[in-house]
């Protein structure tokens, strides 16, 4: 008989233990054979069925996408490193503007303004355009004492194409170059659908927030590229969040995120694209402007709350800094304020909770004078209206000419 030492027998006993059992090895027998199984099922579907070529194409890439996770969880751990060592490489290493040549739409007030003055601070020359030409010449005289060496002042509406290629080619003759585009105009409406007497009253929401941004893209382009330059184009997080009460400027949005996102595929790298989507910010729209229901301007701060509601305001300067820093890093997409982040991966994931806390949000009665002064009382008496609202908002004046 053949003896072994403690040490042995040790080892051997820790060999058994790793040793997968007989069921362990089993059940990823049979796992495999059903694998195999629902492979042959397929192929045996294709080569007997009658059925036209493209449906069993798709009916082969239906069983074969439920299977991609396992290359999903393969492929993400490189990736994200690939992501994380370019994010270093454009923290150490941003763009310089400095000299160079910025094109800002919709710079009069609110996120427009601060951009143009976050990029004077860098020394860069800017072309400031607006409808409103004074509200522009206060905003320029601003900037040059912010730092901008010279700043062109274009007055012009976004939503004329005959504009926008006037003060492209304009910026172009005056500087000879192009550098960066903001597009950056755009316009709200806040009302119910079923309110609304003519919905053909509301064609200037996506002629200013969609071509408004399309139309000086395209006539920028041949500028942009012999530069090397970038654009940056705001787009809105209700474009995801779907905000009730903003049907056709989230509808505007959504195509502009669309739009830009299969316009940097075109581009490749010839021109850099960032896209934010921004949350409630410091602006003439959460001071209470935006189009009603019958396609008109006014200024209604009680309307403001009941949208705005407790969410917090993020100042126009901040997001302005955010917006400028994010272009000069060459980054694909902003978000601001970045909590927004997880409203977003909620829509995805349960989109029946988010369609929940939207009709608990904005209840349908709210569209009521006094619905909407019961939630602006709300904010008042709680102090939450001084706390999560900048005190710019507190007043309804906004620039007028």
């Amino acid at each position: 008989m053949e003896l072994h030492s403690p040490s042995r027998l040790s080892h051997m006993t820790q060999d058994c233990s790793t040793r997968p059992n007989s069921a362990e090895v089993s059940s990823r027998r049979r796992r495999a054979a059903m694998e195999m199984l629902s492979m042959l099922k397929v192929g045996y579907t294709i080569l007997r069925s009658e059925t036209p070529a493209t449906d069993l194409v798709n009916t082969f890439m239906d069983w074969a996408a439920r299977r991609s996770l396992v290359l999903l969880a393969i492929f993400l751990p490189p990736y994200y490193v690939y992501k994380l060592t370019t994010s270093a490489f454009a923290v150490v290493t941003p763009e310089k503007v400095a000299g160079k040549v910025v094109l800002i739409t919709g710079a009069s007030s609110g996120i427009g303004e601060q951009i143009a003055y976050q990029y004077a601070k860098k020394g860069a020359r800017l072309a400031l355009v607006a409808r409103r030409e004074g509200s522009l010449r206060e905003v320029a005289a601003k900037a040059k004492d912010a730092g901008s060496p010279d700043v062109l002042v274009v007055a012009g509406d976004v939503a004329n194409p005959e504009d926008c290629k006037g003060f492209v080619q304009t910026t172009v003759e005056h500087f000879g170059r192009l550098d960066h585009l903001v597009n950056n105009a755009g316009v709200a409406n806040v009302c119910w659908l079923e309110e609304v007497p003519d919905v053909a009253d509301f064609k200037q929401v996506l002629a200013v927030n969609f071509w408004g941004a399309v139309y000086p893209t395209h006539h920028a382009l041949p500028h942009l590229k012999k530069s090397g330059g970038k654009i940056f184009v705001n787009s809105s997080a209700a474009a995801v969040l779907a905000m009730p009460r903003m049907s056709f400027y989230n509808a505007s949005k959504a195509a502009v995120l669309n739009f830009f996102e299969t316009l940097r595929i075109e581009l490749r790298d010839e021109v850099g694209i960032t896209i934010a989507t921004l949350g409630w910010i410091e602006s003439e729209m959460t001071k209470g402007k935006h189009l009603s229901k019958e396609g008109t301007v006014e200024v209604d701060q009680d309307m403001r709350d009941a949208q705005v509601g407790l969410f917090p305001v993020v100042r126009a300067e901040r997001c302005a800094e955010a917006i400028v820093d994010a272009v000069c890093r060459g980054r694909r997409h902003l978000t601001v304020p970045m909590w927004y982040r997880a409203l977003f991966l909620w829509r995805m994931l349960a989109p029946e909770v988010g369609d929940l806390s939207q009709r608990v949000f904005y209840r349908r009665t709210a569209g009521t004078r006094g619905n909407q002064a019961k939630a602006k009382r709300f904010l008042e008496v709680t102090g939450a209206k001084g706390v999560l609202q900048p005190a710019s908002l507190q007043s309804s004046d906004i620039k007028r000419e």
